[in-house]
């Protein structure tokens, strides 16, 4: 499948050194904020597995759902194969749910009707802490390079250049659970021009990137915060073209999405769920035709700990609190 290229000229502005530096020193003391319904006994940031086989789920059918962007009939299709896949190495029925929100995603998990799933990388830590979510794999490229930016966008002659220009003017952001969508672009925006939201500018929630993205483009928002991982992949299905919209603004590289599992799945199913997402062959499936288009090729191992570090801390600059209780 062709991929467009985003051919416009645009500002292209790195978080500064100082901010960065900020984040770094921040990530080293940022720690768990697990739900009294959790414990950490060995330290890895995420719920331990319970120690009491009673507590033990073992469903006849397993549960995935994929986070909220785009269109949930769309990832229906894609994930199919892989999902057959995933049914054959449980020996378990596999239903796909088309979850409508970062949040009903959340309630889902917390509640015990969410078995397999991938968050969204700001919805992480919230699942990890309120939800018992035990992420263990990331897609990447074929190199192992994996992550997207944020990126500030614009409609053309919307008279917004820089990101200073914002002032006065409405930013959308996606759910304030959103690490591009909300968190990083908040923290960035405070700490290198004083902006303020609902101070200096305007906010709008539009519930995911694609909303974000195509209100931008039918200019009901001046700009928007989003993921550019999802704009490649609406880019390459022509849902918007390259000269629909301007790029102000482009972040360091965040990891993606985090595929996990219920803390309290029998370990042997636990287990047997995350071999299947290392030993999925990606070769002419949907997953392989729809991802390639954000460069994306194969899973790969992570660990909470180390790969959202600067999630954290970047969740811990806008004095995020897990308050699942």
């Amino acid at each position: 499948m062709h991929t467009p290229i985003h051919t416009l000229s645009f500002s292209r502005t790195l978080l500064s050194a100082a901010v960065a530096g900020t984040f770094a020193l921040a990530a080293v003391t940022a720690s768990a904020d697990l739900s009294s319904r959790y414990v950490d006994n060995d330290g890895d940031m995420i719920a331990d597995m319970p120690s009491d086989e009673s507590q033990w789920v073992d469903p006849d059918t397993l549960v995935f759902a994929y986070t909220p962007v785009e269109d949930p009939a769309v990832y229906a299709d894609v994930w199919a194969d892989f999902l057959d896949h995933l049914s054959e190495a449980t020996g378990k029925n596999v239903q796909f749910f088309p979850v409508q929100s970062n949040a009903a995603q959340q309630e889902a998990l917390r509640a015990g009707r969410l078995h397999v799933a991938g968050f969204n990388t700001g919805g992480v830590p919230v699942a990890v802490n309120c939800g018992g979510f035990r992420p263990f794999a990331m897609m990447a490229a074929e190199d192992g390079s994996f992550g997207y930016e944020m990126e500030i966008i614009t409609y053309p002659d919307s008279g917004i250049e820089t990101v200073a220009d914002l002032a006065g003017r409405q930013l959308a952001f996606t759910s304030e659970t959103s690490n591009s969508g909300f968190r990083a672009p908040s923290a960035l925006l405070m700490s290198e021009y004083g902006l303020a939201a609902g101070e200096d500018f305007e906010t709008a929630f539009s519930g995911s990137h694609d909303n974000s993205i195509l209100g931008v483009v039918n200019k009901d928002y001046d700009a928007a915060a989003i993921a550019n991982s999802v704009a490649k992949r609406m880019l390459s299905r022509d849902v918007v073209s390259a000269d629909d919209y301007n790029v102000i603004y482009t972040s360091e590289t965040f990891p993606t999405t985090a595929y996990g599992l219920a803390n309290n799945l029998n370990p042997e199913l636990a287990q047997q769920i995350q071999d299947a997402f290392f030993s999925y062959d990606w070769e002419g499936s949907a997953l392989e035709a729809e991802f390639a288009n954000s460069g994306e090729a194969q899973f790969i191992p992570i660990t909470y700990q180390e790969n959202w570090s600067v999630i954290r801390t970047i969740a811990d600059s806008n004095g995020v609190t897990y308050d699942c209780d």
